[in-house]
Formats: structure tokens, C-alpha cells, sequence
């Protein structure tokens, strides 16, 4: 169902236990570009595991309900930093995985797309014995985890933050010192975790072209999803158009939309205190998902 308050007016956001202790704002991507996300804590487990021939890198903290978190494109799962320790301290089991290419999860000669990203997080997930999992998807993660929810024996829910289910959904290109910022970052940190830092430029244009390219869902295709579906569109978006989001919510059978305020395609670094409150419904969703 399409929340009454859409673009570009959002209700008051109602308050719950699933906060983040620093509560601040780093609007313009400054913190972000000198130090990255928040530090990830201690994992209980972590590894890695070959398919499709790429090695795809993961790793768990927490115990509870299982929460699958998907970074965007050029990133990495340590870009969730500030959500995995409010996952942990709300009593939830946080998977983190670096997307085929990205981060220290490897790649062939396969090109990119969200078809086969999608069977990578469904290896992880039958890797660690999980019959059902909640899943928080952020620009291409988004589209990977809304691919997974047509699979509804394993997608407990799914909140969908910034990407687009068709090429028309994106907004013309126009650089940003923000999005400089966030580049700047994506490349630092590339150098220091990839198996293969030298082939940052290609990368880079791989995934550009998965992004102009797909995906390409109809609106047949989305009405077969029967997983519960927060599609999330901040203010500010970059990228994705808010009546795209719109479209998308009304789309998908009793699909939600949630207007993020004051926030650009990067929310979950700009206001992750927000960003967290929203996603919180599908994480709860079912009382022994993903366990």
C-alpha cells in the first residue's frame, strides 16, 4: 500500500527502541570520504565461498533474527557500519557480504548483473543453514535483494532504499561535490580491500554499465511479489526519480512507501539514525525469520 505522505512531504516519524546510540549527521559525505562508515565490531564468523567463479566474501555479528544488509554499487559492507551495531544491540543477527567484484569478494570475466548478485547472497544464505532471512538493500543492493523476494520461501521481507526495477528510473547524471566525496571513498577503500586494486577504472565502468543496462522489470513481474516490501525514496536523490519509487510501491502487491527526509542517496551515512528507524519494520518481520 502507497503511504498517504509522498514526495515531497513526509509524517513525523513515530519512535521506537531501534535507535542508534551516535546520533549524528554527515550531511555532505566530509566523514565519510576522511574516515569511511562507523567500524564494524567483532564478527562471530566470516569466510568466504566460491560460485559462479568469483569468491564471495561474508560475515556475521550478532544472534536473533537474521538481517541480510546488501551495499551498493562501488562499495563495500563495511558502508553499514552504523547499522550493524544497532542490529546487534536491538537483538538481531546482522550478514554482511561483499557484492561479486566489490570489497574482498572477487570476480570473473562474467559481466555484472543483478541476476547472478542475487544467487550469490542465496549461496550465502544456504551456506549458513538459514531458512529465512529479512533483507535491507541500498541502490544495487536494493535491486538484488527485490530480485531475492521472488524467492518468498527464503525473503522474510524486504526494505528497498534507492535503485530503480527499469532504466526509466533514473534521473540524468550530474556530478556533486557529495558524490565526489563518495567516489573518493569507494576508491581509498578498493586499494586497500580488493584482490585487484589495478582494475579499479574497469570496475567502475562494469558496473556503470549494469546500472544504465538493467534491470528491467515490468509491472507483471513486480506483481508477483508476495513478500511484505518497503520501497524507501529520500528527499534528495541523486539518482532514482521519487516517482519511479512511487510507481514501484504501487506495483507491488500491499508494498509500502516511506518518503526519507533530508537525505540524498546516501541516508544511511548522512542520517543513520533515520535510515535505521524506517527499515526496522521489515527486519521484524515474522516472529523466527531468518533463524
Amino acid at each position: 500500500m502507497v503511504g498517504r505522505h509522498s514526495c515531497p512531504h513526509e509524517r513525523a516519524l513515530t519512535r521506537n527502541p531501534f535507535m542508534i546510540k551516535m546520533d549524528f549527521h554527515d550531511d555532505e559525505l566530509r566523514k565519510f570520504e576522511a574516515e569511511g562508515a562507523a567500524p564494524l565490531p567483532v564478527p562471530n564468523d566470516r569466510g568466504s565461498i566460491q560460485h559462479e567463479g568469483a569468491r564471495i566474501w561474508y560475515s556475521t555479528y550478532g544472534s536473533g533474527p537474521t538481517v541480510i544488509l546488501l551495499h551498493g554499487g562501488l562499495g563495500h559492507s563495511g558502508n553499514w557500519g552504523y547499522q550493524v551495531s544497532a542490529l546487534v544491540d536491538s537483538g538481531y543477527r546482522a550478514v554482511l557480504i561483499d557484492s561479486r567484484g566489490h570489497g574482498r569478494s572477487t570476480r570473473d570475466a562474467q559481466p555484472f548483473s543483478y541476476e547472478l548478485m542475487a544467487s550469490d547472497v542465496l549461496v550465502v544464505i544456504d551456506t549458513l543453514n538459514l531458512k529465512k532471512a529479512a533483507l535491507v538493500g541500498w541502490s544495487d543492493g536494493a535491486c538484488t535483494a527485490l530480485i531475492l523476494a521472488a524467492a518468498p520461501s527464503r525473503a522474510a521481507g524486504v526494505f528497498y532504499f534507492a535503485c530503480n526495477m527499469e532504466p526509466s528510473g533514473v534521473k540524468p547524471f550530474e556530478a556533486t561535490p557529495t558524490l565526489n566525496r563518495c567516489f573518493a571513498r569507494h576508491a581509498k577503500d578498493d586499494a586497500e580491500l580488493s584482490a585487484t586494486p589495478e582494475e579499479f577504472k574497469s570496475f567502475v565502468e562494469d558496473v556503470s554499465l549494469m546500472g544504465r543496462t538493467q534491470p528491467n522489470y515490468s509491472a507483471h513481474d513486480l506483481a508477483k511479489i508476495s513478500v511484505p516490501v518497503v520501497v524507501a525514496q529520500s528527499e534528495h536523490d541523486e539518482f532514482i526519480k521519487c516517482e519511479h519509487a512511487e510507481y514501484l510501491a504501487r506495483s507491488i502487491p500491499n508494498a509500502e512507501f516511506a518518503l526519507l527526509n533530508d537525505v540524498s542517496h546516501f541516508a544511511p551515512l548522512q542520517k543513520p539514525r533515520q535510515f535505521q528507524r524506517r527499515s526496522t519494520g521489515v527486519c521484524r518481520q515474522g516472529p523466527a525469520a531468518g533463524r
